[in-house]
């Protein structure tokens, strides 16, 4: 791995500068705040990079990213384009010579990913995933209750669930080529929660899903999304995870993550800043029900692991590898779903 010698070595990239939820401006200004400096900004949208002029005066912009490695110093670039994009425009930096970040998911599948890796190693930069939610409060809150302080025995299995009853959007993550489909979105990130609290290796998922309610009535057609979409993991230790997303559903139940354990059960919103927990247990028929909040987000630790990782040789956290797993599930649970048969996951 190439490193440098201080944060501010490091000269950052955004590929992509949209308008949704800000996502060019704040990587780079959490960059920032984690002491890189921002460099360069690649968007195919005139106006966008006048407004990335606006919030950065100092970055250089480019209309394309061959421009862009080819006449700019940056030297870690962060991918916020759509999930599709991901693994090509991935290629083309880390063959440059690039540090890269994709924004989740890593990639569309699990071949994708492994190319990646490879293209990484090969050019001996590093490759990770914007998986900032690996530090919501929601989950840190549960590791420490539920792995730490053991308050519900042994995990037996973890519920994940989103959606509600409602029609797909028009914009591209409503279509299944461009975003991969309807567990590409939340479901990496509720993955990434149940991977961290169940501490083995993936052997078989299970996919089912269903299509063809909402599309006749969306602008994307036969390309829309599932109307609903599922998958059962099974992990070596015994444990396993289901995870839903859904825009059919009328009746959700409350919580989006829901541990059962051996002596109790956890049951978590992760939807809200404010919201909290509900640890459940029983002795005989006596319910004891404890209710708390989750503690803040720590987002910030992301960018500021990726730079003492280049600088100090820090331990990377989201590593190409973890970034793969959740990946390697939602793509076999999609061609689960398509062979109607149980599918043996595979580790690079």
């Amino acid at each position: 791995m190439k490193k440098t010698c201080l944060p501010a070595d490091i000269r950052t990239g955004v590929i992509g500068y949209g308008a949704a939820f800000n996502m060019g401006r704040n990587h780079l200004r959490e960059m920032q705040l984690a002491g890189m400096t921002p460099a360069a900004v690649c968007e195919i949208d005139p106006e966008r990079l006048k407004a990335a002029i606006t919030d950065f005066p100092d970055v250089q912009t480019y209309p394309n990213v061959t421009e862009m490695l080819r006449e700019s110093n940056v030297n870690l670039v962060t991918i916020i384009t759509p999930h599709k994009t991901h693994a090509k425009l991935a290629l083309q930096c880390l063959e440059a010579g690039r540090h890269v970040v994709c924004e989740k998911p890593l990639a569309l599948t699990t071949a994708e990913c492994d190319a990646m890796i490879d293209a990484a190693k090969q050019s001996g930069v590093v490759l990770s995933t914007y998986h900032n939610r690996h530090w919501d409060g929601c989950i840190l809150t549960a590791i420490d209750i539920i792995r730490n302080q053991k308050a519900i025995g042994e995990i037996v299995r973890v519920e994940a669930r989103m959606g509600g009853r409602s029609k797909p959007s028009s914009w591209w993550r409503s279509s299944r080529s461009i975003s991969g489909g309807i567990l590409y979105d939340w479901g990496a990130h509720l993955l990434d929660y149940g991977l961290q609290l169940i501490d083995s290796e993936v052997v078989e998922v299970s996919g089912f899903a269903k299509t063809g309610y909402w599309a006749p009535r969306t602008d994307w057609k036969n390309d829309t999304n599932e109307d609903e979409a599922s998958t059962t993991i099974r992990f070596r230790n015994g444990v396993w995870m289901q995870l839903t997303i859904s825009s059919l559903d009328s009746n959700l139940k409350p919580g989006t993550l829901e541990i059962t354990g051996t002596e109790g059960s956890y049951i978590t919103d992760t939807r809200g800043y404010n919201s909290g927990y509900e640890l459940r247990s029983r002795n005989g028929q006596s319910l004891t029900v404890k209710e708390g909040r989750h503690r803040p987000n720590e987002w910030h630790r992301f960018y500021q692991n990726i730079a003492d990782h280049i600088t100090e040789g820090t331990k990377l956290i989201i590593t190409p590898e973890w970034s793969r797993r959740p990946v390697h599930i939602i793509d076999l649970a999609i061609q689960s779903a398509q062979k109607g048969r149980t599918l043996a996951a595979k580790y690079h």
